[in-house]
Protein backbone atom coordinates (compact mmCIF):
# COMPACT_ATOMS: atom_id res chain seq x y z
CA UNK A 1 0.00 0.00 0.00
CA UNK A 2 2.74 2.64 1.19
CA UNK A 3 4.54 1.51 -2.27
CA UNK A 4 1.42 2.38 -4.04
CA UNK A 5 1.22 5.70 -2.36
CA UNK A 6 4.69 6.58 -3.16
CA UNK A 7 4.81 5.39 -6.41
CA UNK A 8 1.53 8.09 -6.85
CA UNK A 9 3.49 10.70 -5.41
CA UNK A 10 6.69 10.14 -8.09
CA UNK A 11 4.93 10.38 -10.90
CA UNK A 12 3.60 13.53 -9.97
CA UNK A 13 6.90 14.65 -9.61
CA UNK A 14 7.81 13.50 -13.29
CA UNK A 15 5.09 15.98 -14.27
CA UNK A 16 7.23 19.09 -12.89
CA UNK A 17 10.45 17.55 -13.40
CA UNK A 18 9.28 17.61 -17.46
CA UNK A 19 8.28 21.31 -16.75
CA UNK A 20 12.12 21.89 -15.76
CA UNK A 21 13.19 20.31 -18.97
CA UNK A 22 10.52 23.00 -21.27
CA UNK A 23 9.99 25.47 -18.85
CA UNK A 24 12.94 26.44 -17.35
CA UNK A 25 13.32 30.57 -17.59
CA UNK A 26 9.49 30.80 -16.35
CA UNK A 27 10.31 28.27 -13.77
CA UNK A 28 13.15 30.80 -12.48
CA UNK A 29 11.25 34.14 -13.17
CA UNK A 30 8.45 32.44 -10.78
CA UNK A 31 11.16 31.19 -8.11
CA UNK A 32 12.81 35.04 -8.19
CA UNK A 33 9.61 36.74 -7.68
CA UNK A 34 9.19 34.21 -4.66
CA UNK A 35 12.71 34.88 -2.76
CA UNK A 36 12.18 38.44 -2.84
CA UNK A 37 8.35 38.40 -1.79
CA UNK A 38 9.72 36.08 0.56
CA UNK A 39 12.22 38.49 2.38
CA UNK A 40 11.24 41.36 1.69
CA UNK A 41 10.53 41.96 5.05
CA UNK A 42 14.01 40.28 6.45
CA UNK A 43 16.92 43.10 7.22
CA UNK A 44 18.17 42.08 3.87
CA UNK A 45 15.55 42.58 1.96
CA UNK A 46 14.75 46.18 3.66
CA UNK A 47 18.58 47.21 2.73
CA UNK A 48 17.81 46.21 -0.55
CA UNK A 49 14.33 47.21 -1.47
CA UNK A 50 13.09 43.66 -2.28
CA UNK A 51 9.54 45.38 -1.46
CA UNK A 52 9.94 47.37 -4.37
CA UNK A 53 9.58 44.44 -6.75
CA UNK A 54 12.81 44.11 -8.64
CA UNK A 55 13.48 42.78 -12.11
CA UNK A 56 16.05 40.21 -12.45
CA UNK A 57 18.05 43.08 -14.37
CA UNK A 58 17.41 45.72 -11.13
CA UNK A 59 18.05 42.69 -8.85
CA UNK A 60 21.77 41.84 -9.93
CA UNK A 61 22.56 45.52 -10.42
CA UNK A 62 21.27 46.51 -6.56
CA UNK A 63 22.56 43.82 -4.72
CA UNK A 64 26.17 43.10 -4.73
CA UNK A 65 28.00 39.43 -5.64
CA UNK A 66 29.13 38.17 -2.26
CA UNK A 67 31.23 35.34 -0.89
CA UNK A 68 31.13 33.37 2.50
CA UNK A 69 33.85 35.75 3.55
CA UNK A 70 31.25 39.02 2.43
CA UNK A 71 28.33 37.50 3.49
CA UNK A 72 29.54 35.65 6.93
CA UNK A 73 28.80 39.24 9.36
CA UNK A 74 25.47 38.48 8.56
CA UNK A 75 25.40 34.41 8.67
CA UNK A 76 27.08 34.65 12.31
CA UNK A 77 23.48 37.27 12.85
CA UNK A 78 22.19 34.49 11.96
CA UNK A 79 24.30 31.97 14.05
CA UNK A 80 23.85 33.79 17.22
CA UNK A 81 19.70 33.02 17.09
CA UNK A 82 19.20 36.80 15.27
CA UNK A 83 15.39 36.13 13.69
CA UNK A 84 14.71 37.86 9.88
CA UNK A 85 18.59 38.67 9.03
CA UNK A 86 18.64 36.91 5.53
CA UNK A 87 15.32 34.66 5.33
CA UNK A 88 12.27 34.95 7.70
CA UNK A 89 12.56 33.44 11.22
CA UNK A 90 14.98 32.09 13.43
CA UNK A 91 17.43 29.29 11.33
CA UNK A 92 18.31 26.24 14.11
CA UNK A 93 20.26 24.35 11.71
CA UNK A 94 23.14 24.84 9.81
CA UNK A 95 25.53 22.74 7.87
CA UNK A 96 29.30 22.74 8.18
CA UNK A 97 31.23 22.37 5.43
CA UNK A 98 35.31 22.79 4.47
CA UNK A 99 37.25 25.91 5.78
CA UNK A 100 38.36 29.23 4.01
CA UNK A 101 41.08 31.12 4.41
CA UNK A 102 39.66 33.00 7.35
CA UNK A 103 38.16 29.71 8.96
CA UNK A 104 38.32 26.10 9.52
CA UNK A 105 34.82 25.55 8.50
CA UNK A 106 32.36 27.26 7.09
CA UNK A 107 28.64 27.45 8.66
CA UNK A 108 25.63 27.59 5.84
CA UNK A 109 22.60 27.96 7.13
CA UNK A 110 19.88 25.23 6.45
CA UNK A 111 16.50 26.60 6.54
CA UNK A 112 12.92 24.50 6.28
CA UNK A 113 12.23 25.80 2.59
CA UNK A 114 15.86 24.78 1.90
CA UNK A 115 15.18 21.37 3.17
CA UNK A 116 11.37 20.61 1.83
CA UNK A 117 11.65 22.91 -1.18
CA UNK A 118 15.48 22.05 -2.13
CA UNK A 119 16.67 18.73 -0.83
CA UNK A 120 13.76 17.19 -0.19
CA UNK A 121 12.11 17.92 -3.49
CA UNK A 122 15.13 16.91 -5.41
CA UNK A 123 15.59 13.84 -3.23
CA UNK A 124 12.00 12.89 -4.41
CA UNK A 125 12.49 13.80 -8.34
CA UNK A 126 15.62 11.68 -7.98
CA UNK A 127 14.34 8.63 -6.81
CA UNK A 128 11.41 8.87 -9.36
CA UNK A 129 13.63 9.46 -12.40
CA UNK A 130 15.72 6.06 -10.88
CA UNK A 131 12.12 3.84 -11.35
CA UNK A 132 11.60 5.30 -14.56
CA UNK A 133 15.44 5.10 -16.14
CA UNK A 134 14.93 1.41 -14.24
CA UNK A 135 11.85 0.45 -13.88
CA UNK A 136 13.30 -3.05 -13.02
CA UNK A 137 15.35 -1.90 -10.66
CA UNK A 138 12.84 -2.50 -8.01
CA UNK A 139 14.15 0.70 -6.54
CA UNK A 140 11.07 0.99 -4.16
CA UNK A 141 11.24 -2.62 -3.04
CA UNK A 142 13.55 -2.69 -0.23
CA UNK A 143 15.93 -0.06 1.60
CA UNK A 144 18.28 2.47 0.50
CA UNK A 145 21.92 2.62 2.40
CA UNK A 146 22.36 6.07 3.29
CA UNK A 147 25.81 7.56 4.18
CA UNK A 148 25.58 10.78 6.32
CA UNK A 149 27.86 13.17 8.81
CA UNK A 150 27.28 13.72 12.17
CA UNK A 151 25.69 16.04 14.19
CA UNK A 152 26.52 18.54 16.92
CA UNK A 153 25.44 21.38 19.16
CA UNK A 154 25.75 25.08 17.61
CA UNK A 155 28.86 26.08 19.60
CA UNK A 156 27.45 29.81 18.76
CA UNK A 157 24.40 28.74 20.93
CA UNK A 158 25.37 26.71 23.39
CA UNK A 159 22.54 27.37 25.50
CA UNK A 160 19.87 26.58 22.57
CA UNK A 161 19.20 23.14 22.51
CA UNK A 162 17.41 23.11 19.81
CA UNK A 163 20.23 24.51 17.69
CA UNK A 164 22.24 21.88 15.69
CA UNK A 165 24.97 22.08 13.05
CA UNK A 166 26.54 19.42 11.02
CA UNK A 167 27.38 17.89 7.91
CA UNK A 168 24.50 18.59 5.15
CA UNK A 169 23.83 15.21 4.70
CA UNK A 170 23.57 14.75 8.53
CA UNK A 171 21.00 17.36 8.76
CA UNK A 172 18.67 16.22 5.96
CA UNK A 173 18.51 12.69 7.34
CA UNK A 174 17.78 13.93 10.90
CA UNK A 175 14.60 16.09 9.74
CA UNK A 176 13.73 13.15 7.29
CA UNK A 177 9.68 12.45 7.50
CA UNK A 178 8.88 9.06 8.96
CA UNK A 179 8.09 7.34 5.89
CA UNK A 180 11.43 8.24 4.20
CA UNK A 181 13.29 7.51 7.38
CA UNK A 182 11.43 3.75 6.41
CA UNK A 183 12.44 3.29 3.78
CA UNK A 184 16.49 4.00 4.78
CA UNK A 185 19.20 2.19 6.76
CA UNK A 186 21.18 2.50 8.85
CA UNK A 187 18.56 3.58 11.87
CA UNK A 188 19.48 7.14 12.73
CA UNK A 189 21.33 6.67 15.98
CA UNK A 190 24.32 4.15 13.82
CA UNK A 191 23.71 6.85 10.97
CA UNK A 192 24.56 9.74 12.83
CA UNK A 193 27.40 8.86 14.90
CA UNK A 194 30.52 11.17 15.49
CA UNK A 195 33.29 8.34 15.74
CA UNK A 196 34.04 7.30 12.20
CA UNK A 197 35.89 3.98 13.18
CA UNK A 198 33.02 2.45 15.29
CA UNK A 199 30.59 4.16 12.98
CA UNK A 200 31.13 1.87 9.81
CA UNK A 201 31.72 -0.77 12.21
CA UNK A 202 28.47 -0.71 13.10
CA UNK A 203 26.64 0.42 10.20
CA UNK A 204 28.68 -2.61 8.04
CA UNK A 205 27.19 -5.14 10.63
CA UNK A 206 23.66 -3.38 10.70
CA UNK A 207 23.09 -3.21 6.94
CA UNK A 208 24.38 -6.63 6.33
CA UNK A 209 21.04 -8.29 6.92
CA UNK A 210 19.25 -5.65 5.19
CA UNK A 211 17.40 -6.05 1.61
CA UNK A 212 19.74 -3.02 0.46
CA UNK A 213 18.63 -1.96 -3.03
CA UNK A 214 20.24 1.14 -3.27
CA UNK A 215 23.35 3.13 -2.45
CA UNK A 216 23.44 6.70 -1.89
CA UNK A 217 26.62 8.86 -0.73
CA UNK A 218 30.06 9.77 -0.89
CA UNK A 219 31.80 6.88 -3.29
CA UNK A 220 35.16 7.32 -0.66
CA UNK A 221 33.22 6.18 2.21
CA UNK A 222 31.00 3.87 0.61
CA UNK A 223 34.13 1.99 -0.55
CA UNK A 224 34.89 1.83 2.90
CA UNK A 225 31.76 0.34 3.64
CA UNK A 226 31.27 -2.40 1.41
CA UNK A 227 34.65 -3.53 1.74
CA UNK A 228 33.82 -3.50 5.48
CA UNK A 229 30.34 -5.48 4.75
CA UNK A 230 31.90 -8.46 2.45
CA UNK A 231 34.92 -9.00 5.04
CA UNK A 232 31.93 -9.97 7.51
CA UNK A 233 30.41 -11.07 4.85
CA UNK A 234 33.60 -14.29 4.86
CA UNK A 235 34.65 -12.66 1.85
CA UNK A 236 31.38 -12.92 -0.35
CA UNK A 237 30.98 -10.45 -3.25
CA UNK A 238 28.93 -7.68 -2.55
CA UNK A 239 25.60 -8.60 -5.22
CA UNK A 240 25.65 -12.52 -2.96
CA UNK A 241 24.96 -10.27 0.04
CA UNK A 242 22.79 -7.90 -1.32
CA UNK A 243 20.72 -9.68 -4.64
CA UNK A 244 18.73 -6.91 -4.90
CA UNK A 245 21.18 -3.81 -5.08
CA UNK A 246 20.47 -2.45 -8.14
CA UNK A 247 21.68 1.68 -8.13
CA UNK A 248 24.27 4.20 -6.28
CA UNK A 249 23.49 7.48 -6.37
CA UNK A 250 26.93 9.34 -5.75
CA UNK A 251 27.80 12.54 -5.02
CA UNK A 252 30.57 15.43 -3.47
CA UNK A 253 33.95 13.99 -6.00
CA UNK A 254 34.22 12.86 -9.35
CA UNK A 255 33.34 9.37 -10.09
CA UNK A 256 35.86 8.32 -12.76
CA UNK A 257 38.43 7.71 -10.76
CA UNK A 258 36.55 5.07 -8.44
CA UNK A 259 34.12 3.61 -11.55
CA UNK A 260 36.28 0.49 -12.25
CA UNK A 261 36.41 -0.25 -8.79
CA UNK A 262 33.48 0.04 -7.52
CA UNK A 263 32.67 -2.66 -10.65
CA UNK A 264 35.34 -4.94 -8.96
CA UNK A 265 32.97 -4.42 -5.71
CA UNK A 266 30.19 -5.07 -7.33
CA UNK A 267 30.28 -7.36 -10.22
CA UNK A 268 26.76 -6.99 -11.65
CA UNK A 269 26.08 -5.96 -15.14
CA UNK A 270 22.69 -5.01 -13.84
CA UNK A 271 24.15 -2.20 -11.02
CA UNK A 272 23.60 1.22 -12.43
CA UNK A 273 25.00 4.81 -11.39
CA UNK A 274 23.64 8.19 -11.46
CA UNK A 275 25.56 11.33 -10.42
CA UNK A 276 24.00 13.96 -7.95
CA UNK A 277 25.37 17.39 -7.81
CA UNK A 278 24.60 19.01 -4.29
CA UNK A 279 26.19 20.95 -1.61
CA UNK A 280 25.73 22.81 1.37
CA UNK A 281 23.86 25.43 -0.31
CA UNK A 282 21.54 23.17 -1.75
CA UNK A 283 20.97 20.96 -4.31
CA UNK A 284 22.08 22.04 -7.83
CA UNK A 285 21.73 19.09 -10.41
CA UNK A 286 21.35 15.59 -11.11
CA UNK A 287 21.87 13.13 -14.27
CA UNK A 288 18.79 12.37 -15.60
CA UNK A 289 19.93 10.24 -18.99
CA UNK A 290 21.57 7.06 -18.28
CA UNK A 291 24.11 7.20 -20.79
CA UNK A 292 25.51 10.55 -20.40
CA UNK A 293 27.62 12.32 -17.75
CA UNK A 294 25.64 15.30 -17.96
CA UNK A 295 23.68 16.72 -15.24
CA UNK A 296 20.10 18.59 -15.62
CA UNK A 297 20.35 21.58 -13.80
CA UNK A 298 17.33 22.17 -11.08
CA UNK A 299 15.02 25.37 -11.69
CA UNK A 300 12.58 24.90 -9.07
CA UNK A 301 14.19 23.46 -6.59
CA UNK A 302 14.84 27.04 -4.29
CA UNK A 303 17.85 27.88 -6.17
CA UNK A 304 17.81 31.14 -8.41
CA UNK A 305 21.06 31.28 -10.81
CA UNK A 306 23.64 33.41 -12.59
CA UNK A 307 26.88 32.88 -14.35
CA UNK A 308 30.16 34.95 -14.38
CA UNK A 309 31.88 34.63 -17.15
CA UNK A 310 35.47 33.86 -17.15
CA UNK A 311 36.43 37.32 -18.10
CA UNK A 312 34.58 39.05 -15.04
CA UNK A 313 35.88 36.57 -12.51
CA UNK A 314 38.38 38.41 -10.61
CA UNK A 315 36.43 41.58 -10.49
CA UNK A 316 35.43 42.87 -7.76
CA UNK A 317 32.14 43.38 -8.89
CA UNK A 318 31.83 40.90 -12.11
CA UNK A 319 28.96 41.66 -14.75
CA UNK A 320 26.42 38.01 -14.31
CA UNK A 321 24.37 36.66 -16.78
CA UNK A 322 20.99 34.79 -16.47
CA UNK A 323 20.24 31.87 -17.51
CA UNK A 324 18.84 32.61 -20.39
CA UNK A 325 21.91 34.28 -21.68
CA UNK A 326 24.50 31.44 -21.05
CA UNK A 327 26.16 29.31 -23.93
CA UNK A 328 27.40 26.13 -24.76
CA UNK A 329 30.78 25.45 -24.23
CA UNK A 330 32.02 28.33 -21.89
CA UNK A 331 32.77 27.67 -18.05
CA UNK A 332 30.99 29.61 -15.79
CA UNK A 333 31.21 30.52 -12.09
CA UNK A 334 27.98 29.87 -10.17
CA UNK A 335 26.01 32.69 -8.57
CA UNK A 336 23.49 31.70 -6.45
CA UNK A 337 20.05 33.15 -4.25
CA UNK A 338 18.21 31.10 -2.25
CA UNK A 339 15.58 29.48 0.29
CA UNK A 340 18.46 29.35 2.73
CA UNK A 341 18.94 33.04 2.59
CA UNK A 342 22.08 33.06 0.19
CA UNK A 343 21.62 36.13 -1.79
CA UNK A 344 24.26 36.28 -5.07
CA UNK A 345 26.05 34.08 -3.15
CA UNK A 346 29.25 33.31 -5.16
CA UNK A 347 29.56 29.39 -4.94
CA UNK A 348 32.88 28.85 -6.17
CA UNK A 349 32.16 26.35 -8.35
CA UNK A 350 32.51 26.25 -12.04
CA UNK A 351 30.03 24.65 -14.86
CA UNK A 352 30.34 25.02 -18.51
CA UNK A 353 26.31 23.59 -19.88
CA UNK A 354 26.69 20.97 -22.76
CA UNK A 355 22.39 21.57 -23.66
CA UNK A 356 20.12 24.59 -23.39
CA UNK A 357 17.28 23.00 -24.16
CA UNK A 358 17.20 21.29 -21.45
CA UNK A 359 19.61 23.04 -19.62
CA UNK A 360 22.44 20.53 -18.67
CA UNK A 361 25.81 20.75 -17.10
CA UNK A 362 29.10 19.53 -16.40
CA UNK A 363 31.07 20.56 -13.74
CA UNK A 364 34.50 22.16 -14.89
CA UNK A 365 36.01 22.98 -11.63
CA UNK A 366 36.58 25.57 -8.91
CA UNK A 367 37.53 29.11 -9.17
CA UNK A 368 40.83 27.81 -7.43
CA UNK A 369 42.67 24.96 -7.98
CA UNK A 370 42.02 22.41 -4.92
CA UNK A 371 42.54 18.84 -3.93
CA UNK A 372 38.80 17.57 -3.65
CA UNK A 373 39.05 13.46 -5.11
CA UNK A 374 38.05 12.23 -2.19
CA UNK A 375 35.77 14.57 -0.58
CA UNK A 376 38.59 16.78 1.96
CA UNK A 377 38.44 19.89 -0.64
CA UNK A 378 41.51 20.93 0.26
CA UNK A 379 42.14 24.75 -1.21
CA UNK A 380 45.68 26.17 -2.21
CA UNK A 381 45.73 28.48 0.84
CA UNK A 382 45.58 25.55 2.88
CA UNK A 383 48.38 23.84 1.28
CA UNK A 384 50.49 27.01 1.07
CA UNK A 385 50.21 27.33 4.88
CA UNK A 386 50.89 24.18 5.45
CA UNK A 387 54.08 23.75 3.38
CA UNK A 388 54.98 27.01 5.27
CA UNK A 389 54.58 25.33 8.40
CA UNK A 390 56.53 22.87 7.74
CA UNK A 391 59.45 24.41 6.21
CA UNK A 392 59.19 26.53 9.80
CA UNK A 393 59.35 23.84 11.42
CA UNK A 394 62.31 21.78 10.15
CA UNK A 395 64.31 24.82 9.30
CA UNK A 396 63.74 23.93 5.23
CA UNK A 397 63.26 26.61 1.85
CA UNK A 398 61.17 25.17 -0.27
CA UNK A 399 61.23 25.70 -3.96
CA UNK A 400 58.49 24.74 -5.06
CA UNK A 401 55.59 22.21 -5.04
CA UNK A 402 52.28 20.38 -6.34
CA UNK A 403 50.15 17.94 -4.92
CA UNK A 404 47.91 15.61 -6.70
CA UNK A 405 45.59 12.34 -5.26
CA UNK A 406 46.63 8.93 -5.19
CA UNK A 407 43.55 6.92 -5.67
CA UNK A 408 42.63 3.88 -4.70
CA UNK A 409 44.16 0.81 -6.74
CA UNK A 410 41.40 -1.66 -5.95
CA UNK A 411 43.80 -4.04 -3.41
CA UNK A 412 42.29 -5.22 0.04
CA UNK A 413 42.70 -2.23 2.23
CA UNK A 414 44.21 0.41 0.08
CA UNK A 415 43.76 3.87 0.67
CA UNK A 416 43.37 6.89 -0.90
CA UNK A 417 46.02 9.92 -0.45
CA UNK A 418 48.16 12.31 -1.82
CA UNK A 419 50.91 13.17 -3.41
CA UNK A 420 53.26 15.94 -2.73
CA UNK A 421 56.15 17.15 -5.10
CA UNK A 422 58.71 19.39 -3.06
CA UNK A 423 61.27 21.19 -4.75
CA UNK A 424 63.40 22.54 -1.62
CA UNK A 425 66.66 25.14 -2.14
CA UNK A 426 67.60 24.03 1.38
CA UNK A 427 65.86 20.75 2.41
CA UNK A 428 64.37 19.93 6.06
CA UNK A 429 66.76 18.19 8.49
CA UNK A 430 64.28 15.29 8.89
CA UNK A 431 62.19 14.55 6.23
CA UNK A 432 59.91 12.47 7.99
CA UNK A 433 59.01 15.24 10.73
CA UNK A 434 57.87 17.84 7.48
CA UNK A 435 55.52 15.29 6.49
CA UNK A 436 53.99 15.09 9.78
CA UNK A 437 53.73 18.65 10.32
CA UNK A 438 52.45 19.20 6.75
CA UNK A 439 49.56 16.60 7.80
CA UNK A 440 48.67 18.27 11.28
CA UNK A 441 48.68 21.98 9.88
CA UNK A 442 46.45 20.39 6.84
CA UNK A 443 44.33 18.97 9.69
CA UNK A 444 43.90 21.77 11.82
CA UNK A 445 43.28 24.04 8.81
CA UNK A 446 40.69 21.72 7.02
CA UNK A 447 37.64 20.04 9.05
CA UNK A 448 37.15 17.69 5.57
CA UNK A 449 40.63 16.79 5.58
CA UNK A 450 40.78 15.97 9.21
CA UNK A 451 37.86 13.52 9.10
CA UNK A 452 38.92 12.02 6.17
CA UNK A 453 42.59 11.36 7.91
CA UNK A 454 41.17 10.29 11.46
CA UNK A 455 43.14 6.80 11.88
CA UNK A 456 43.70 6.50 8.49
CA UNK A 457 40.10 5.53 7.68
CA UNK A 458 39.80 7.02 4.02
CA UNK A 459 43.07 9.12 3.58
CA UNK A 460 46.65 7.64 4.46
CA UNK A 461 49.34 9.89 5.40
CA UNK A 462 51.20 12.64 2.88
CA UNK A 463 53.08 11.38 0.38
CA UNK A 464 56.37 13.29 -0.16
CA UNK A 465 58.66 13.16 -2.80
CA UNK A 466 61.98 15.31 -2.96
CA UNK A 467 61.99 17.06 -6.79
CA UNK A 468 66.04 17.81 -7.65
CA UNK A 469 66.56 21.46 -7.98
CA UNK A 470 65.77 22.67 -11.82
CA UNK A 471 62.50 20.37 -11.86
CA UNK A 472 59.56 23.11 -11.97
CA UNK A 473 61.79 25.52 -13.95
CA UNK A 474 62.31 22.54 -16.55
CA UNK A 475 58.09 21.93 -17.00
CA UNK A 476 57.70 25.39 -17.67
CA UNK A 477 60.97 26.03 -19.60
CA UNK A 478 59.24 22.87 -21.95
CA UNK A 479 56.03 25.00 -22.34
CA UNK A 480 57.64 28.52 -23.49
CA UNK A 481 56.41 29.70 -19.57
CA UNK A 482 59.67 30.86 -17.84
CA UNK A 483 59.32 34.36 -16.10
CA UNK A 484 56.32 36.63 -15.77
CA UNK A 485 53.68 35.40 -13.54
CA UNK A 486 53.78 31.69 -14.92
CA UNK A 487 54.03 29.06 -12.46
CA UNK A 488 53.11 25.54 -11.83
CA UNK A 489 49.62 24.58 -10.36
CA UNK A 490 49.65 24.23 -6.96
CA UNK A 491 47.07 21.40 -6.17
CA UNK A 492 45.49 19.52 -8.95
CA UNK A 493 42.57 16.70 -9.09
CA UNK A 494 44.13 14.79 -12.19
CA UNK A 495 47.33 13.32 -11.93
CA UNK A 496 48.55 14.27 -14.94
CA UNK A 497 50.64 16.91 -13.89
CA UNK A 498 52.22 15.40 -11.46
CA UNK A 499 53.04 12.35 -13.15
CA UNK A 500 54.47 14.38 -16.09
CA UNK A 501 56.79 16.44 -13.30
CA UNK A 502 58.25 12.69 -11.92
CA UNK A 503 58.93 11.84 -15.16
CA UNK A 504 61.29 14.99 -15.39
CA UNK A 505 62.66 14.07 -11.88
CA UNK A 506 64.85 11.14 -10.24
CA UNK A 507 62.95 11.83 -6.86
CA UNK A 508 63.18 9.83 -3.71
CA UNK A 509 60.54 9.29 -1.71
Amino acid sequence: MINDLLAWVLKRRLVRLEQVRTQPLQLQEQLLRHLLQSARSTAWGREYGYAEGLSAAEFARRVPVSSYEQLYPRIEQVLRGEADVLWPGRVQWFAKSSGTTNARSKYIPVTREALEDGHYRAGRDMVALATTLYPDAGVLRGKTLALGGSLGPNPFRPDDAASHMGDVSAVIMHNLPGWAQSRRTPPLELALLGEWEEKLERMARHVLHENVVNLAGVPTWMILLLRRVSELAGGRPIPEVWPNLRLFMHGAVAFGPYRELFRQLIPDERMRYLEIYNASEGYLAFQDQPDSSDLLLLLDHGIYYEFIPTAEQDREQPRTLTLGEVEIGPSYALVISTTAGLWRYHLGDTVRFTSLAPYRIRISGRTKHFLNAFGEEVVVENAEAAVAAAARATGALVRDFTAAPIYFDGAAGSRGGHQWLVEFAQPPADAAHFTAVLDAELRQLNSDYDAKRHRDLALQPPLLTVAPAGTFEGWLARRGKLGGQHKVPRLSNSRELLDELLQLSSGRT
